[in-house]
């Protein structure tokens, strides 16, 4: 079985974007880089909500801001279409995730998208939870996490002090 990891970048009061949408305050670094590429090479598939995949469209001038891995984007406003590694996906997202989960290949990233992640973790389809926690208070934006119908016992597995300030964190679900 796959393993889903929920990956976001976050502000310390849990927002992942400010309320237009603008992560002008995310800082890069060699940290970040490393981390991003060493798990780039465990994935082959990435999943996003509609909201997730216009802002990533509106940063990158490529179809396929993610290349060489799979891209679903699940959506009941656009059109379902499939080319250049992204697929629209307007059906059943919880039954198309966990049919793609039970599918062989690399473990899968849900990028962003609170609401969509929330719709996951209620589905208990998120096995990983990896932060880039960034040392900034937003004040307000979009939240990481929205209000879901139950708990979710997560244990840490790794913690990380990065040269810039950030602290990044995986915590496996508690299934």
């Amino acid at each position: 079985m796959r393993k889903i990891t929920f990956g976001v970048a976050n502000s310390l009061d849990n927002f992942i974007a400010r309320k237009n949408h603008e992560v002008d305050w995310l800082i890069f670094s060699e940290d970040v880089t490393e981390i991003i590429t060493r798990f780039w090479k465990t994935i082959d598939t990435v999943l996003m909500g509609r909201k997730t995949y216009e802002v990533a469209q509106s940063q990158s001038k490529k179809t396929n801001t993610y290349p060489g891995v799979k891209t679903y984007v699940f959506s009941r406003t656009l059109p379902e279409r499939s080319g250049k590694g992204v697929q629209i996906v307007s059906h059943d997202a919880v039954s198309f995730v966990r049919e793609l989960k039970s599918q062989p290949g690399k473990d899968i990233c849900l990028m962003g998208g609170g609401e969509f992640a929330r719709s996951m973790f209620e589905a208990n389809l998120i096995d990983e939870i990896g932060l880039n926690i960034h040392p900034i208070l937003l004040g307000s934006g979009i939240p990481l996490f929205f209000e879901m119908e139950r708990q979710i016992d997560l244990e840490l597995i790794e913690s990380q002090t990065l040269k810039n300030g950030c602290v990044y964190v995986i915590y496996r679900v508690k299934h």
